[in-house]
C-alpha cells in the first residue's frame, strides 16, 4: 500500500513542482498519507475466527449499486476442519446482518455477537473432511480503516470501492480476517447496475446483462489469497488493455480508470510495463503470471495492492512501481504478522526505490539522502512494530516503509548485490513460503543459508533495535600511500550500544580519489589502509546506503616529538608482513633483511612522509628459519628485530 501526504518517503525530487513536472511521486507520501487516515484508530489485531478449519475456497456473490451505501449477498466458504468440533466460527462485524447460513441447503444455527459469527452443526465434522457453508447477509458495512468499503463520486458519479488492509475485510464480507489462513483460490459475482463495470481480483470470466436493468459480472482468481486482498470496484469504469512480453508469456494488462482520467493512465501504462519486465528479470516470474496484472481507479490519496488488480488514484509512476513490487511482496508472499508489515511496505518501497534509480540515476544519491534524513529526524523506532493495535504505528511513513526500505539497502550493501539478490529470488521460491505467509526470521535464514553469514546481530540491531549511529573518523596520512583510520561511533538509542558495519570512506583530494571500506566491528577500531595518494578530505558513506546521521571526520597531522617507533606484524611471519614506521626524524630509510648467519637477502631505501611510512613486505621467498631485520633512518635511529618463519 502506498499513500500520499506532504511528507515523502522516497524524496525523488526536491519540490512538489518538480514531482508534478516529472510524474515521480516519493513513496513518503504513500505512507504517510495511509497514515493520515488510520491516525487515532486503534483497534485489535482483526481476527477473532476460529482455527479448527482451514479455508480453501470462497465463492463472493455481491450486490452493490454506486450511488447506495450498502452491501447484499452471500458467501460460499469451501473448508477443511483441522480439529474436530461442530461449529466455526468467522469474522465479520455486527453491522452485517445475517439472514441465514446453509450447509447443503439444510439451514445451521448460528449466533453473531462481538463482530464473530459461529456456525453450528447438526453433528460433528471429522479431522480432515472438505465441506462447505454459505453464508446469506446485508447491511451497512462498518468502516474502521482506509476505507474498507466506500461510497462515493468522482465527479457527478456515484462509484463504491474497498481497501481492507489490515483489518477491514470483516467489515463488509464473513471471512477469516487474520494473517493466518490464505484461500487457494476465490471467484468473485457482482450485480450492480448494468449502467457500471465491475472489477475484481483475477480474470474477467463474463458480463452478463440480466432481469431488472442490472449486470452480473464474474471474476476468477485461481492463486492463494489473503483475504485483505480481496476486493471489489463499481462505477462507470473505462476499460482498456495492454500487454507485456515476459520470456515466453504474454502478460495481459487490464485498466479500469474513470473516464475522465483516460488519457493519463493511457500515458502512464508503458512505465508499468516496463517496471513489470524489471522486477519480472530480477526477482523471478511475475507471481500471477497464469492469469494478469491490473489497474483499478479509485477515489483515495494512493494506491492498494490488491491481488492481479492494483488500486490507484492515479499513475504516478512511483506509486506504480510501488504497488506492482507488492505483487512479490505482500501479495505472493504475504506478512504474518502486522509487526512484520516491512517484509511487505519495506520491501514494495524499495523495489520502486530500484526502479526509478534504474530510470533516474543522476537523482540516487539525493533521493537516497533525503530518505536516510527522514528516517533520522528522530532518534528512536524500530522497523518492528511493537503495536500492531495501533494502525497508525503499523504503517508509519519513517519506520515501516523508510526504515524498512533502508535496512534492505543495508542488507545489499553488507552481502553484496549479487549474493542478496540470489538470496531474495530463493526467499521467493521458498516451499514453506510461496503463496503464503511470511516473518522476519524467514527471510533471515534464506539470507543466511544462501550468504553463509550469520545476520542475528545484524537483525538485533536494525530489526529490534532502536536509533542509528554517528560516526566519528579521525586519520592521518602514512607515508606517501596509506591512511589510519580511528572508526569511533556514538548511538542514537540505548536499545543498541555499538552498529556493527561495514562503512565505505572517499578519500580525495583535488586531483584524485578512492572508496574503501573498513568492517567496523568494535568502537574505536584502528585500519590502515592503502589508498595510493595523499588526500585532503575522506567522506563517510558517500551514497547513502546506511542510515547514520551528524557523521564527522577529523585529520589528524601527527607531529614529529620523541622516539621513532616500528611495529612489524604479523611475527611469525607468512607470504607477507607489514611495517609500521613512525614518529622518524628523517626523510628515508633504509630497511634490510639478513639470515642467521649474516647474510643480507633484502635491501631497500624507501621515503618517509611526515617522519611514517607503512610497508608491505614480501617474504614467500624466505625458507622456514630465523632472520633479523634492520632498519635505519639518518643518523641516529636504528632498529634491529627477530623474525620468525
Amino acid at each position: 500500500m502506498r499513500i500520499f501526504s506532504i511528507v515523502f518517503l522516497l524524496a525523488w525530487f526536491n519540490t512538489q513542482a518538480q514531482l508534478k513536472e516529472n510524474n515521480n511521486t516519493p513513496a513518503e507520501g504513500i505512507a504517510l498519507q495511509e497514515k493520515k487516515h488510520y491516525e487515532g484508530l486503534n483497534i485489535i489485531n482483526g481476527t477473532l475466527a476460529s482455527t479448527n478449519f482451514d479455508v480453501k475456497y470462497y465463492r463472493c456473490e455481491w450486490e452493490v449499486d454506486p450511488a447506495v451505501y450498502y452491501i447484499s449477498g452471500k458467501v460460499t466458504v469451501y473448508f477443511v476442519i483441522t480439529s474436530a468440533g461442530n461449529s466455526i466460527s468467522f469474522d465479520l462485524m455486527n453491522s452485517m446482518n445475517v439472514d441465514s447460513v446453509k450447509q447443503r441447503n439444510v439451514i445451521l444455527t448460528k449466533t453473531h455477537t462481538n463482530d464473530l459469527l459461529q456456525v453450528n452443526f447438526s453433528t460433528p465434522i471429522n479431522t480432515g473432511v472438505l465441506d462447505s457453508v454459505t453464508i446469506f447477509y446485508k447491511g451497512l458495512p462498518a468502516n474502521t480503516g482506509f476505507g474498507s468499503f466506500v461510497q462515493t463520486t468522482h465527479g457527478a458519479v456515484p462509484v463504491i470501492w474497498t481497501l481492507s488492509e489490515p483489518y477491514g475485510s470483516r467489515d463488509w464480507w464473513p471471512c477469516k480476517n487474520g494473517l493466518d489462513d490464505k484461500a487457494d483460490s476465490i471467484d468473485v459475482l457482482i450485480t450492480n447496475p448494468a449502467a457500471y463495470k465491475a472489477a475484481s481480483n483475477g480474470l474477467l470470466q463474463s458480463e452478463t446483462l440480466i432481469a431488472g436493468g442490472k449486470k452480473l459480472t464474474y471474476w476468477k482468481h485461481r492463486y492463494p489469497i489473503a483475504t485483505y486482498l480481496v476486493c471489489l470496484a463499481v462505477t462507470n469504469y473505462s476499460v482498456f488493455s495492454n500487454s507485456v512480453q515476459l520470456g515466453a508469456v504474454n502478460l495481459p494488462m487490464q485498466t479500469y480508470c474513470y473516464p475522465e482520467s483516460l488519457v493519463s493512465f493511457q500515458n502512464g501504462t508503458q512505465n508499468v510495463l516496463d517496471a513489470i519486465k524489471y522486477y519480472h528479470g530480477i526477482f523471478g516470474d511475475y507471481p500471477f503470471i497464469k492469469e494478469k496484472y491490473g489497474h483499478v481507479q479509485f477515489s483515495w490519496g494512493g494506491g492498494m495492492e490488491h491481488q492481479t488488480a492494483s488500486f490507484m488514484v492515479s499513475v504516478d509512476e512511483g506509486l506504480s512501481a510501488h504497488e506492482l513490487g507488492h505483487q512479490w511482496f505482500g501479495d505472493k508472499i504475504t506478512c504474518a504478522s502486522w509487526e512484520d508489515i516491512w517484509l511487505n511496505e519495506g520491501f514494495a518501497t524499495h523495489l520502486a526505490a530500484m526502479y526509478m534509480e534504474n530510470k533516474y540515476p543522476a537523482t540516487a544519491i539525493a533521493n537516497r539522502k533525503a530518505v536516510v534524513n527522514n528516517i533520522t529526524s528522530a532518534t528512536g523506532g524500530s522497523v518492528k512494530v511493537d503495536d500492531t493495535t495501533n494502525v497508525g504505528r503499523i504503517f508509519s511513513g519513517r519506520l515501516s516503509y523508510n526504515k524498512g526500505s533502508h535496512l534492505i539497502y543495508m542488507l545489499r550493501w553488507k552481502l553484496g548485490d549479487e549474493v542478496f539478490f540470489r538470496a531474495i529470488r530463493r526467499y521467493q521460491n521458498d516451499p514453506k513460503l510461496v503463496y503464503g505467509f511470511a516473518k522476519t526470521a524467514d527471510l533471515k535464514r534464506n539470507l543466511e543459508e544462501e550468504s553463509g553469514v550469520d545476520l542475528t546481530k545484524f537483525f538485533k540491531d536494525w530489526f529490534e533495535g532502536q536509533g542509528y549511529p554517528s560516526y566519528k573518523v579521525e586519520w592521518s596520512q602514512i607515508g606517501s600511500s596509506y591512511v589510519k583510520i580511528k572508526m569511533a561511533q556514538v548511538t542514537s538509542h540505548a536499545s543498541v550500544s555499538f552498529f556493527d558495519l561495514p562503512v565505505a570512506l572517499k578519500f580525495k583530494n583535488a586531483t584524485q580519489e578512492k572508496t574503501i571500506v573498513v568492517d567496523n566491528k568494535t568502537n574505536n577500531e584502528v585500519f590502515i589502509r592503502n589508498i595510493g595518494f595523499i588526500p585532503d578530505t575522506v567522506l563517510i558513506d558517500p551514497d547513502y546506503w546506511l542510515i547514520t546521521r551528524n557523521n564527522t571526520s577529523k585529520k589528524i597531522t601527527e607531529t614529529i616529538t620523541g622516539p621513532g617507533t616500528v611495529q612489524v606484524f604479523p611475527n611469525p611471519v607468512g607470504n607477507q608482513f607489514h611495517i609500521y614506521l613512525s614518529n622518524i626524524a628523517a626523510a628515508e630509510a633504509a630497511i634490510r633483511i639478513y639470515n642467521a648467519a649474516g647474510q643480507l637477502l633484502y635491501n631497500k631505501t624507501i621515503s618517509l612522509f611526515n617522519g611514517s611510512e607503512f610497508v608491505e613486505m614480501p617474504s614467500a621467498y624466505l625458507a622456514s628459519g630465523v632472520y633479523f631485520l634492520k632498519i635505519t633512518a639518518g643518523k641516529e635511529f636504528k632498529f634491529v628485530k627477530k623474525l620468525l618463519k
